[in-house]
């Protein structure tokens, strides 16, 4: 075998398939597989409903099956400790280049003859997280019965002591950087105003409810909706089907549905949403009202952040290490954003409710004084404030 191919279509042949892997376990296993690559498919078929976690993991099962049998010449239930170390060294440096790595500029889908596993070499963060995966999945598979030790187990216990954490989020400084870029977009033209109103919608959700882009890109603006509790107060409240299709109650906050009835007017839409309404969260500039992909929103962050960098570096040198770290911010760092600065003014359990951390009880959907209390901390202490009208 020597083109690449996506792991769905991969044929192994049958002396690296494992399905005679020293590895093997030797017990009964629980899983009908009898070769790699469908243990790895079984694996995976665990997360497909999280499509993003789902991308990821497969990236990285496919990259070492792929690297097993056209480079290594060694099935994956063969291989050892020190397969694993070989393995690290070529994450660090891709070769042959022209076989794994995609031509720089090039982004072709995975069903393309030009599709290569490797946009380049990964850095330290990125092995760190490949190898996080897959000892997941080998850990999986061993409980599974499949194979009968993780080869990566040693290995992790001594990069987990040594490895420092990333900081993946933005101090509230940056974040007063990144809300500065918004407020001063142009809104000359109506494209202009759109995207304007657009992008301070689009951080608003990600700031105040903390979700995820999966969440809004399947969510629509018909999941607000207004209760009376038993304080005769009304709150709105946003509707959230998450990972593993687990729903949860994110406070609408008076703040977002300001910027909610704010978008929608420039949008030309009614104040508020009607009940069942299927209008998207966030609405593309041109064409029908549809949900917008989760590559065009990462886009739309990443400019802004590239941007806000921009005006970071304009004010001198010295904030060159602050631009860089803005710089490497994506969608997902809005999210670990707003659970740290909410949980510097609120109750822990305000955050796990608010960003569907922890599953919640059958009975909370009783405790209705309980989500009061927590729809009042994310009000008092928790909001962009927005400059301008």
């Amino acid at each position: 075998m020597n083109t690449l191919v996506r792991l769905d279509e991969l044929a192994v042949p049958t002396h690296l398939d494992g399905s005679q892997g020293r590895n093997r376990a030797t017990s009964r296993s629980q899983l009908a597989a009898g070769d790699d690559r469908s243990a790895v498919l079984a694996w995976l078929a665990r997360y497909v409903d999280s499509p993003a976690t789902l991308a990821s993991y497969r990236k990285e099962a496919e990259r070492l099956l792929l690297w097993c049998t056209l480079q290594h010449g060694v099935a994956l239930s063969d291989l050892s400790h020190e397969d694993l170390l070989v393995y690290q060294r070529f994450l660090n440096d891709p070769q042959p280049a022209e076989r794994w790595v995609m031509q720089p500029g090039q982004k072709p889908g995975r069903d393309s003859a030009r599709w290569r596993p490797f946009a380049g070499p990964l850095g330290p963060s990125s092995q760190r997280q490949a190898l996080s995966i897959l000892n997941a999945m080998f850990s999986w598979l061993v409980e599974a019965g499949y194979l009968a030790g993780n080869p990566l187990a040693l290995s992790r216990r001594k990069r987990r002591m040594a490895a420092p954490r990333v900081s993946r989020f933005l101090p509230v400084e940056h974040w007063e950087v990144v809300k500065a870029t918004i407020e001063a977009m142009p809104v000359v033209s109506e494209r202009e105003k759109l995207h304007a109103s657009r992008c301070r919608w689009l951080f608003s959700l990600l700031y105040i409810g903390g979700l995820r882009v999966s969440e809004i890109c399947s969510a629509t603006m018909g999941g607000f909706f207004s209760r009376r509790s038993t304080d005769a107060r009304e709150r709105w409240w946003l509707e959230i089907t998450g990972k593993g299709g687990k729903t949860r109650l994110v406070p609408a906050t008076g703040e977002l549905m300001t910027e909610l009835m704010r978008y929608r007017n420039v949008q030309g839409l009614s104040m508020l949403p009607l009940e069942g309404e299927n209008t998207p969260l966030v609405i593309p500039l041109i064409g029908p009202n549809k949900p917008m992909a989760r590559s065009a929103i990462h886009e739309i962050v990443k400019a802004v952040f590239r941007e806000s960098a921009g005006r970071l570096r304009q004010r001198g040198p010295e904030l060159d290490a602050a631009a860089a770290h803005l710089e490497q911010a994506s969608t997902h760092w809005m999210r670990h954003t707003a659970g740290s600065h909410l949980s510097e003014k609120a109750d822990l359990k305000v955050v796990r409710d608010n960003l569907g951390h922890a599953n919640i009880s059958t009975t909370s959907i009783y405790l209705h004084s309980e989500d009061d209390v927590r729809h009042d901390a994310t009000s008092a202490g928790h909001s962009v404030g927005w400059r301008s009208s």
